[in-house]
């Protein structure tokens, strides 16, 4: 597949990021941003007890990494506002059904709007358990 034609088709789109704070998926999250900023809105999922814990995380491990300086200087002043715009995180966890969402209005907004899933999330810890990794790396896109 050529890059036009996926930076075409995620034009107008909604995408749910699973495991966004992981190395690729900021990557991508970052690429998308820059490239393709004809987005509609990315819906973020990051392990977390509540939003604030949730929004803190992106500001620090995600949005705070150099690697976002480029998006930043291309923006410049715009950038908060393109990424309030953009994004939207939410608090959950692979490991639970509907993704631990709690949010019944949120859940709701998520499963009418998101048109493409992106499943990055999964276990960093190499000595782990194989059923836990298994469940993690395998069977927690069940519960997208």
């Amino acid at each position: 597949m050529e890059v036009g034609s996926v930076l075409q088709f995620l034009q107008d789109k909604t995408i749910l990021v699973v495991g966004a704070t992981g190395f690729l998926a900021k990557i991508f999250l970052e690429k998308v941003l820059r490239v393709q900023p004809n987005i509609k809105k990315v819906f973020l999922l990051l392990r977390a007890a509540d939003p604030k814990s949730a929004a803190h995380r992106l500001n620090n491990e995600i949005l705070g990494t150099d690697l976002f300086n480029l998006l930043k200087e291309k923006l410049g002043a715009n950038f908060n506002s393109f990424i309030s715009e953009k994004l939207t995180v939410f608090p959950g966890d692979i490991c639970y059904e509907d993704l631990g969402l709690k949010d019944s209005t949120l859940k709701e907004e998520i499963c009418n709007q998101v048109d493409v899933i992106v499943n990055l999330a999964a276990t960093t810890n190499f000595d782990e358990r194989y059923d836990i990794a298994l469940d993690l790396n395998v069977f927690g896109a069940k519960h997208n």
